[in-house]
């Protein structure tokens, strides 16, 4: 009997209907389609409306498309996991308020907050769970509605983020596809250059820090910028030396989906052509915790079984990591 593993054995992801396009945004803030597609290449992002619509929303749509799509009942799941930065409220936990949506009656579950890496932290959590063998089907969700903390007044980050959601269903094989194996790290220091100030414990919510717009999305592009590249492509290059994999091996690498500039570059590092890297910036925008998954599930009909897979993240924190997979299963 092999090792057991967690699989990937389903996907599915969920978008708003809105979409805002660079246009409309030219005209919220002093910036230019030409502007935003050279900086960071993204044409228009997805927005969740709507009174009292929060990540939950986004989660539970895309986890109820992905039961529905797999042919599994709700009470078949164990464990869900959110991966999400924007949690509808400080408790419970989103996860919690998913589950409930969809249905989801005999299983735990919980968040995860490992900003734009937390969709790569949240997976390997998961996979443990199932590689234990006390777990048989565990969902793990992206969810991120990044426009409740993006100001649409300040042009360096209004232009960046996008509402989207993206759900997978791991189950155990004792194959050789799966989950082979990761590496995730996080620097405290981080903070300084990409946070929101204020609604936590340490700045409570008060007039003082809504006046002063604290409770958006703080960043220094820069600083942030120049660390992503290296350490979203360090990583990505680590994992493939430690399990010998040169770039003709791999199939496929999904970077989170921050900057086109970031995306290129750790894939030139990897010695990837553009044809294997998976991209839809463009339509989505950033959207957190959901790029990758929603990635995933976009090119999902162009992968196949045993296909070497490379997932690769940079995020607030600051949190890296990368993740190999072999694809366990071939297009439906």
């Amino acid at each position: 009997m092999g090792k057991l593993r967690a699989a990937i054995t389903g996907i599915n992801a969920w978008v708003p209907e809105y979409r805002l396009t660079n246009e409309e945004l030219s005209q919220m803030v002093d910036t230019t389609d030409e502007w935003i597609m050279q900086r960071v290449g993204i044409k228009e992002r997805r927005i969740l409306k709507g009174a009292d619509m929060g990540s939950s929303e986004l989660g539970a749509n895309a986890v109820k498309g992905l039961l529905e799509k797999t042919g599994t009942s709700p009470d078949e799941i164990d464990l869900l996991i959110c991966a999400t930065v924007t949690p509808d409220m400080a408790f419970p936990a989103t996860a919690n308020i998913i589950s409930d949506k969809a249905g989801i009656k005999n299983a735990f579950s919980f968040d995860i907050n490992a900003a734009c890496s937390g969709f790569i932290f949240a997976l390997q959590t998961a996979a443990v769970y199932v590689e234990s063998g006390r777990y048989k089907k565990v969902i793990l969700v992206g969810a991120d509605k990044m426009s409740s903390i993006t100001d649409y007044t300040d042009r360096t980050t209004c232009t960046l983020f996008g509402d989207a959601s993206g759900a997978v269903l791991l189950e155990p094989t004792t194959g050789e596809n799966g989950i082979i194996d990761h590496i995730l790290r996080t620097d405290g220091s981080g903070k300084n250059y990409l946070h929101m100030k204020a609604g936590g414990s340490m700045r409570p919510a008060s007039h003082e820090t809504v006046d002063a717009r604290e409770h958006f999305v703080y960043q220094e592009g820069q600083t942030v910028f120049k660390f992503a590249v290296s350490k979203m492509a360090d990583v990505a290059v680590e994992i493939m030396e430690k399990n010998g994999l040169t770039s003709d091996d791999i199939a496929w690498l999904v970077p989170h989906q921050a900057n086109l500039r970031i995306i290129d570059a750790t894939g030139r590092r990897m010695g990837l052509t553009p044809a294997k890297i998976m991209i839809n910036i463009e339509k989505y925008g950033n959207t957190t915790a959901a790029t990758i998954p929603l990635c995933i599930w976009e090119y999902e009909k162009k992968l196949k079984k045993g296909d070497n897979i490379i997932l690769a993240a940079f995020g607030g924190g600051f949190t890296w990591g990368s993740l190999y997979l072999k694809w366990a299963y071939d297009p439906r």
